[in-house]
């Protein structure tokens, strides 16, 4: 009957995709309607400085998964190219995941929704149940899926077919005596927004100000694409209400499988972790998209920073709201450990459990230094509670921002002659950082990764590893 015992708990690992931080009813935004994950929230503990490890999504995916940092398990852009059939490429084959860990511990598996991490259709060893997009995005209606190895086409709402899925699949294991593992990876709220969502939700926006969402003038680094930034569309008002009512379907979903936990009588013998892949701009900095929202990318807290809710009533912590530095290696670890599952296998590289901030209030995360580090391609960030460091190799440009006084990321110090000794401390932990946690075989540092693909595993020979730009212009820095 799954699992009754809080101590080996189901779990249910809920992903969305290029959710800004800032897009929660209980981060504080008070125009977005998010009630079920702010109900979440309430019964949990939110994270309000969680970080992904690389600010788009395959890259930041296959952290989460195998709590390592790109340039350890070479994903280091959003992966294009082929997608399924034989000539698919597994980025992950070989590697271990924090799944491959459950797996072997009993727990049955499912997924339900966007993978992206190459051969999207061949089920991940351990899985007992693979519905999965077929590439990383698509229209909300008629997606193409792969259900066990074979291809579908959609013609619901995608982000209701996943939770209807995810609910069938809870359905299907509740009178198995395993524990269960499901996790139900939304597609929303990426783009494409105008069109695209229930006309009663979008209608919920037709009078807000969207004032949480300010349209700044345009970034100096901005690309375009057909005349639009390359990560918003042409109509920037629809734009703005199809990403918001996005986010609210996507909530009302969620709702749904947290119901059916309940009407099983699972909720306080299950893990819920509600996090999204990378943030997102949507205005915000004068930038529509994520880390490559501009070119040279970016690593603004908007982009880098992600929400995150884990509850699991009765055992975990409740209402709580946790401060402390965290990043996506870390999450495999904290996973383990509350399912009781041996986690040291992840914590042999940069990610530690953060387990006993959610069991005990008031604990301190003394296990490390507060420090998060993130890398996109030759771009690699070093973030303390009151200092962020984002140097690009080889030649720049930097950045310095003192947190701490300047939240908002809008004075570039790195040049300020009162700031150098700040910018050379942080540059040798930045550098002696990476230098113990990078594989030499799949070191981002020298690659061309302009944010627009990656064809190829990295080491191939494969000398278009990364798409060429597919930008109109790209602006000089």
């Amino acid at each position: 009957m799954s699992s009754r015992d809080p101590q080996r708990p189901n779990i249910l690992f809920i992903l969305s995709d290029d959710q800004g931080p800032w897009a929660l009813g209980c981060a504080g935004n008070e125009e977005i309607h998010t009630p079920r994950l702010d109900a979440l929230a309430a019964d949990g503990t939110r994270l309000d400085n969680f970080f992904c490890t690389s600010p788009v999504c395959s890259p930041a995916r296959a952290s989460l998964f195998t709590g390592q940092i790109p340039s350890r398990h070479g994903v280091h852009d959003w992966l294009d190219g082929v997608h399924t059939g034989p000539a698919a490429v597994d980025y992950l084959a070989g590697q271990r995941l924090f799944t491959d860990e459950l797996a072997q511990a009993g727990y049955r598996l499912g997924l339900s929704g966007k993978w992206h991490l190459g051969a999207n259709d061949r089920p991940r060893p351990g899985f007992v149940h693979w519905y999965a997009h077929r590439s990383g995005g698509s229209p909300y209606h008629g997606a193409p899926m792969y259900r066990d190895g074979e291809p579908e086409t959609v013609d619901g709402y995608i982000t209701d077919v996943l939770a209807d899925d995810a609910i069938a699949f809870l359905d299907a294991e509740q009178h198995r005596p395993e524990p269960f593992y499901l996790s139900l990876h939304f597609t929303a709220p990426h783009k494409p927004w105008k069109g695209q969502h229930p006309a009663e939700v979008v209608a919920l926006y037709d009078d807000c100000a969207f004032s949480t969402c300010p349209q700044e003038p345009a970034h100096p680094w901005l690309p375009l694409l057909d005349g639009a930034p390359i990560g918003g569309e042409p109509d920037t008002r629809a734009a703005l209400a199809g990403y918001f009512a996005a986010v609210t379907a996507m909530d009302s979903a969620i709702g749904r499988v947290l119901d059916a936990l309940a009407d099983q009588d699972l909720t306080t013998s299950t893990l819920v972790v509600f996090t999204s892949d990378n943030g997102f701009n949507a205005g915000h900095h004068g930038i529509w998209g994520k880390g490559n929202g501009t070119y040279p990318q970016n690593m603004y807290d908007t982009s880098v920073k992600v929400p995150a809710i884990i509850a699991q009533p009765g055992r975990l912590a409740a209402g709580q709201t946790r401060h402390q530095l965290l990043s996506a290696y870390d999450l495999g670890a904290t996973i383990l450990q509350l399912a009781g599952v041996d986690h040291r296998g992840f914590e042999r590289g940069p990610g530690r459990s953060f387990a006993h901030l959610l069991t005990t209030p008031g604990a301190a995360a003394a296990y490390r230094p507060v420090v998060v580090y993130d890398e996109y391609g030759p771009v690699r960030m070093i973030r303390t509670s009151g200092w962020k460091y984002v140097h690009r190799h080889a030649d720049g440009p930097h950045e310095l921002y003192d947190i701490a006084n300047d939240p908002g990321e809008r004075t570039n110090r790195v040049d300020d002659p009162a700031a150098a000794a700040t910018v050379a401390q942080l540059r040798a932990r930045l550098d002696q950082w990476f230098a113990r946690h990078v594989d030499p075989a799949r070191d981002g540092l020298d690659l061309p990764v302009t944010g627009a693909g990656q064809l190829a595993p990295v080491g191939t020979g494969d000398q278009h590893a990364f798409a060429p730009p597919k930008w109109d212009e790209p602006p000089q820095p």
